[in-house]
C-alpha cells in the first residue's frame, strides 16, 4: 500500500517535536518517503552549522515513516536501534532526507537514511544513518 502524502503530512504535523522542528513529509512510495527542513536559526549549534541532533532525528522519524508503510494494519513502529554517521557540517538553507526500508520484517524492519543539506542549488551529502525498527500492536 502507497502511503497517502496527505495521511503522512498529518502524521508529522500531530508529531509535537516533527512539527516544532518543521520536518516536513513530500513524497512517499512502498517503503520510501521523503522529507525537507528549511534551516532557521534554531537549528544551528554555536558554530553556524546545523546541529547533529536536528538531523539525526529528522533521519530517525523519516525512517520510521518508511518502515510504517509496509508495516501491516494494526501495527505501529518504533525505533529499537539507531546509527547515524556525521560526513561533514551541514550548510544550506534546506535540509532533505531520503529515507527506505532495506529488509522489512514481522517484529522488525531494517532501514536507511540520508540526508543532504541544500546551498544555492548544490545539494551535499552530510549524514548517512541506519535504523532497527520494532513494530508492535497498536493499542485500541
Amino acid at each position: 500500500m502507497t502511503p497517502e502524502l496527505d495521511l503522512l503530512r498529518r502524521i508529522f504535523a500531530g508529531a509535537p517535536f516533527m512539527a516544532d522542528l518543521g520536518v516536513e513529509p513530500v513524497s512517499a512510495a512502498d517503503g520510501e518517503v521523503h522529507t525537507v527542513l528549511k534551516v532557521a536559526p534554531r537549528h544551528l549549534q554555536h558554530t553556524g552549522v546545523v546541529h547533529a541532533g536536528v538531523m539525526a532525528a529528522m533521519a530517525d522519524h523519516t525512517m520510521g515513516a518508511a518502515a510504517q508503510s509496509l508495516a501491516p494494519a494494526g501495527h505501529w513502529v518504533l525505533t529499537a536501534e539507531l546509527k547515524t554517521s556525521l560526513l561533514r557540517s551541514a550548510l544550506g538553507e534546506r535540509l532533505l532526507c531520503r529515507a527506505w526500508v532495506i529488509k522489512p520484517g514481522r517484529t522488525v524492519s531494517f532501514t536507511e537514511a540520508e540526508v543532504h543539506a541544500e546551498a544555492a542549488g548544490q545539494r551535499t551529502l552530510v549524514m548517512k544513518a541506519s535504523a532497527t525498527m520494532a513494530l508492535t500492536k497498536a493499542k485500541s
